[in-house]
């Protein structure tokens, strides 16, 4: 399962997510679920989505419990994706000098 998050650098709120998925159909509801409660949310608003919400939502049975899980997996490491690729450009920004034209 794979989860894309675009974030809106002013208010850093996630825009869009999208996710591929191949599996059943708890799996692709489960992402589907989870793209549809990520837009408008923070960052760290996304991090509080557990894949017990998921269960209860979707009234998953106990066998299908695994593919809530993937989709709370897929938002920690889309999150931790985009707070790494943060992290690099806020590095990169510092490490540049400043051009003074005198």
């Amino acid at each position: 399962m794979k989860l894309q998050i675009r974030v809106d650098p002013v208010t850093g709120r996630i825009v869009d997510a999208k996710f591929k998925t191949f599996g059943c159909g708890s799996a692709i509801a489960s992402s589907s679920l989870a793209t549809e409660w990520l837009k408008g949310k923070t960052v760290d608003e996304a991090m509080d989505i557990k894949n017990t919400a998921i269960v209860e939502e979707l009234s998953l049975p106990p066998v299908k419990v695994h593919c809530s899980v993937l989709a709370e997996d897929a938002i920690k490491a889309a999150v931790k994706d985009y707070q790494q690729k943060q992290e690099s450009q806020q590095a990169q920004t510092q490490e540049q000098p400043e051009t003074v034209n005198a």
